[in-house]
């Protein structure tokens, strides 16, 4: 028979005080987790979209074929949804899939690429909603637990928790356009998590969940959501409509290569017909090509500027550009240059 000396069982005592202190606390996490689940769950959205897509077949042949798409949101208010720029980028058709099964088409507002983020709009009002509110991304530590609510590959209401694992902002500049600010991140993300909402232990919104980083195609561990605090100044506290385009930014290299007359412009490569450029008369590409190793569709406008404000990468444009669209909700009469078949020509708004 085994005896410990006295020495001996205070040190497993301490241990064993430490491992059930450790357990308690778990267990009350997991119960507040699971409590914050139920009171926010019913906020978060399933986002089908339909967009037109150029496919080149043998011979290189272009066909228009539609594509689904598949994303995650939540609801701020009775009609508004915030998701990621890339669920919606040019949606012929949106479709919100609620966790009851009731179905509301929905249109784009806003939507900034680099960013990340988009708003959308329902057709009609939610009865009854539940909405979940932006929390102050700023605030968050190195560490803290977070956790993740979407739909990865369909699957609706889906939970994955995690820690925040850094904040990382890239490229940021003076302009909307530049501004990025990215919550880096364990927690599990997979297809059909983008544009869901990454929550604090205070069932706040402290980021959008955008893409990963991954050497398999799936999760690696490595996840990244947009902050609050930039989809609150973006989405919220700006004007900036949603023109209906899919853009490339054409770099001085690729404006000499397809002859354009400026350093820097603007290649549309799709265009909802619904929308402000699709009602304007502006085109969209029907070729693919590769270009510095980047898939692009080509034949499409390339913008050089609006109204008087000519088309480049300083801030100073920048920002002349992010007053002007600002400013399209109260003034909706501008005109927009473009080149077109080797032409300079100036289309106006309806």
């Amino acid at each position: 028979m085994y005896f410990c000396t006295k020495k001996q069982s205070t040190y497993y005592m301490k241990h064993l005080s430490f491992v059930l202190l450790a357990f308690m606390s778990f267990a009350v996490n997991a119960q507040d987790l699971s409590k914050l689940y139920k009171e926010v769950s019913p906020a978060v959205v399933i986002i089908f979209t339909s967009e037109k897509e150029i496919v080149t077949t043998v011979g290189s042949k272009s066909n228009v074929v539609t594509k689904d798409g598949l994303g995650s949101g939540f609801m701020i208010s009775d009609r508004l949804i915030i998701t990621a720029a890339h669920v919606v980028t040019v949606p012929e058709k949106i479709n919100v899939l609620f966790p009851d099964g009731d179905i509301i088409p929905a249109t784009v507002v806003s939507s900034y690429k680099t960013a990340d983020i988009a708003l959308i709009k329902l057709f009609r009002p939610r009865i009854n909603p539940v909405t979940v509110k932006l929390g102050d991304s700023d605030s968050l530590k190195i560490g803290e637990r977070i956790f993740v609510i979407g739909a990865p590959y369909g699957q609706g209401a889906s939970l994955s928790s995690g820690y925040v694992s850094g904040i990382r902002k890239q490229g940021t500049g003076k302009n909307p356009f530049s501004n990025t600010e990215f919550i880096q991140t364990d927690a599990a993300i997979n297809t059909g998590n983008s544009g869901g909402p990454m929550f604090n232990l205070k069932g706040e919104v402290v980021g959008i969940v955008s893409f990963i980083t991954s050497q398999s195609g799936g999760f690696d561990g490595i996840g990244y959501a947009t902050t609050s605090n930039l989809a609150t100044k973006l989405l919220l506290n700006d004007k900036m409509p949603w023109l209906g385009a899919d853009m490339h930014t054409l770099t001085t290299e690729e404006c000499k290569l397809l002859n354009v007359p400026q350093a820097h412009a603007l290649l549309v490569q799709r265009v909802v017909e619904s929308s402000i450029f699709g009602k304007m008369g502006i085109k969209g590409g029907d070729v693919e090509g590769v270009i510095n190793n980047q898939k692009l569709i080509l034949g499409g406008d390339i913008i050089l500027g609006y109204n008087d404000i000519t088309f480049d990468l300083s801030d100073e444009a920048l920002n002349k550009l992010a007053d002007f669209t600002n400013s399209i909700n109260d003034n909706p009469k501008f005109t927009v240059t473009v080149y077109r078949d080797g032409k300079i020509i100036t289309l106006k708004s309806k």
